[in-house]
């Protein structure tokens, strides 16, 4: 494979989650039988500039179809997340109504819907048609196709420069990085900034998050790569903080590298130097992820199977995409986890990609009461354990198995 930033061919592998089902690729009743189709699930490192990627054997257009099904607005953590970012942002940059904000991959009008709280004008580019027509129904403008070069230049003759441009965890999904920032360049007024926010991989690594890899997920970025990707590009980081989301993400601040009028603030270089004593320039960081990855699996396996061997009555909550890889990485099915419970009505009465575990809503609490809750989004681990709060009624554990097995 050759790097999809330098070209260069690759050499290391990351880990190797072996062949899997793309992650969001729910089955409904009729497709149980059909035969499904599994994909290599390798990250790679490139040894030259060190983006962190996956081999795109499944192209975007086939894994982000209208059926998606993962919408930002099912959470309430996200939902205040993304409040209280458009407060920030709009005081910081002084945003107004004569100000255009675009977001790239803006699903279901979650964060847009703020701005437009307060009359700011604001685009939606967004590919998935689900998640696009909730954010139309939210009175929010979209385009609804990917966004790259040739997009970015006929929304610029249509005047539609932006102020700002912010993306929540799209840089991740992109298969043609150079193409995608190309496009930004265009679209960005010689004024404008842009945000990015995106799982740090210094935290992916550090808390043995292997579970948050799925084909969807193209590439996996360290403050080191983006500012290389950015500065290649004409851009400048001017900014960076360190986020709690997602089990730690970073939001980096771009403007174009001829834009003078916005300082370089501290937090800048203080990063960069962090992750260059870690090592992320060199290949050495990089080794030995696959064995914290089989370790973590089976811990988890030898308790499972232990509970469910005393009788237990086992469950998840939360089909989400990383639950889905780790899952089938452990390759656990419905005679083990009998159902995830999910709060999403799109994914309710379906089924997870190759596991086939049932997907069902809250109302299975009525009459079931399973003594173990495995908690696939731990990323939300708080918010999740206050809505099981119930379950202690009859004494249910909930676990997580990120970055250690832990039963609450």
């Amino acid at each position: 494979m050759r790097c999809r930033f330098c070209s260069k061919t690759i050499h290391t592998t990351l880990i190797d989650l072996g062949n899997t089902a793309v992650s969001n690729a729910f089955l409904k009743d009729d497709h149980l039988n059909h035969a499904e189709v599994t994909y290599p699930l390798k990250v790679l490192v490139c040894d030259n500039c060190f983006l962190v990627q996956v081999d795109e054997f499944q192209k975007s257009e086939e894994i982000f179809t209208e059926e998606y099904v993962y919408f930002s607005s099912v959470s309430a953590g996200w939902l205040k997340h993304s409040k209280a970012y458009v407060e920030k942002v709009t005081e910081r940059f002084k945003l107004n109504k004569n100000s255009l904000v675009t977001e790239i991959a803006s699903n279901d009008g979650y964060l847009l819907q703020y701005f437009k709280e307060k009359n700011i004008p604001c685009l939606g580019i967004e590919p998935t048609y689900s998640t696009a027509q909730l954010s139309i129904a939210k009175g929010i403008e979209n385009v609804i196709e990917f966004f790259g070069e040739d997009l970015a230049t006929r929304l610029s003759k249509e005047g539609k420069q932006s102020d700002l441009i912010l993306g929540n965890n799209v840089l991740a999904h992109v298969p043609g990085l150079n193409d995608f920032v190309r496009g930004l360049k265009i679209l960005l007024k010689p004024s404008g900034v842009m945000t990015f926010e995106f799982p740090h991989l210094i935290k992916l690594i550090e808390k043995k998050e292997f579970d948050t890899i799925y084909h969807e997920h193209f590439s996996y970025f360290s403050f080191y790569f983006i500012c290389k990707l950015f500065r290649f590009h004409g851009f400048e980081i001017f900014d960076v903080e360190q986020l709690e989301t997602h089990g730690g993400s970073l939001r980096v601040f771009i403007k174009h590298k001829e834009n003078e009028n916005i300082k370089i603030e501290n937090a800048v270089d203080a990063l960069l130097n962090e992750e260059l004593k870690f090592g992320v320039n060199k290949i050495e960081f990089y080794k030995g992820f696959q064995e914290k990855a089989i370790d973590i699996k089976n811990k988890f396996l030898l308790y499972i199977i232990g509970e469910k061997q005393k009788g237990k009555k086992i469950i998840g909550f939360g089909a989400a995409a990383k639950g889905n890889t780790f899952l089938n990485y452990c390759g656990l099915k419905s005679d083990t986890i009998e159902c995830i419970v999910d709060d999403t009505p799109i994914k309710q009465g379906k089924y997870l990609p190759q596991s086939h575990i049932p997907v069902v809503s809250r109302d299975y609490f009525n009459t079931n009461k399973p003594d173990i809750i495995v908690i696939l989004p731990w990323n939300f681990k708080a918010e999740i354990i206050e809505k099981l709060s119930f379950t202690k009624e009859w004494g249910a554990k909930l676990v997580t198995y990120i970055p250690e097995l832990e039963v609450n």
